[in-house]
């Protein structure tokens, strides 16, 4: 597919107070003919080089919470990109579009897989004039976003990590599991209806068939969405603080072993 990039930074806000140097950009560039519209998240009193993030929403896509939730993730320690995988005349305002939104994704994982590439492009491309060490990238996903980022380490994109908070694990090829070059770490609410015993021990026999470096955590009492701070649809889709902050914590975690130092598929560090 071929990739032209148009990067435009159409705006630029600022936060008060506590985030003033919170910076957020909207970063516009096409796929063919499609136009896109992410946005660049970080700090700009951070003057030294951060890893970047890319990071892909749920079913909703792109919209205002989902910048002020990467704000929040990105803090002093990344800089991250809100990616746009529907296009910029896609934008859900209720569950029905929201699903009829991913369901059209799902249906051609092929076309998702290279939206989310480009989404990682773009972000890589920011190292010319962000403090964004483009050596250092990973990608993380909420419900549907989850699915994305996993599906963008299936495609053997350069990526150092990979976190899916809540995401659906399934695949339409597991043979593209070999293809996956970082470390995956997926959380999943212990009483994830959505997400099934079935498909949990599926996403193991693949990760563990192509000898990935990959954890799998459940979170007790948790459900769907336990990460999203606005999701009220109990029983199936709920914020749980308690599983949100350890399933953070989790996520920081990984990422400090992951740009530290990476790891050969058996777990032994790679000599620089």
């Amino acid at each position: 597919m071929k990739h032209k990039y148009l990067l435009v930074a159409l705006a630029l806000s600022m936060a008060s107070g506590a985030d003033a140097a919170m910076v957020s950009k909207e970063l516009t560039y096409k796929i063919d003919d499609t136009e896109f519209k992410s946005a660049l998240v970080y700090d700009d009193s951070v003057k030294t080089a951060r890893p970047g993030l890319v990071m892909f929403p749920n079913w909703y896509g792109m919209n205002a919470g989902q910048i002020e939730k990467a704000k929040a993730i990105a803090g002093k320690r990344y800089v991250v990109l809100v990616a746009d995988v529907y296009s910029a005349e896609v934008r859900p305002a209720d569950d029905k579009a929201a699903g009829a939104a991913a369901t059209a994704m799902y249906k051609d994982r092929g076309v998702l897989r290279a939206r989310a590439k480009a989404a990682l492009d773009v972000l890589k491309a920011q190292g010319e004039t962000v403090a964004l060490d483009s050596a250092k990238i990973g990608a993380i996903g909420f419900c549907f976003g989850g699915a994305t980022a996993l599906e963008l380490a299936r495609s053997g994109a350069d990526l150092d990590g990979v976190v899916s908070f809540h995401g659906n694990l399934s695949s339409d090829d597991p043979s593209l599991a070999k293809n996956i070059k970082g470390s995956v770490l997926a959380l999943n609410g212990a009483d994830d209806k959505y997400v099934p015993a079935e498909q949990i021990q599926a996403f193991a026999a693949e990760m563990r068939d192509a000898n990935v470096d990959w954890q799998f955590v459940n979170l007790g009492g948790a459900v769907h969405c336990f990460a999203e701070s606005d999701a009220k649809s109990p029983p199936g889709c709920l914020y749980n603080e308690r599983a949100a902050k350890r399933g953070f914590a989790l996520m920081h975690t990984f990422f400090d072993e992951a740009f530290k130092e990476p790891l050969n598929k058996s777990g032994a560090a790679i000599a620089p």
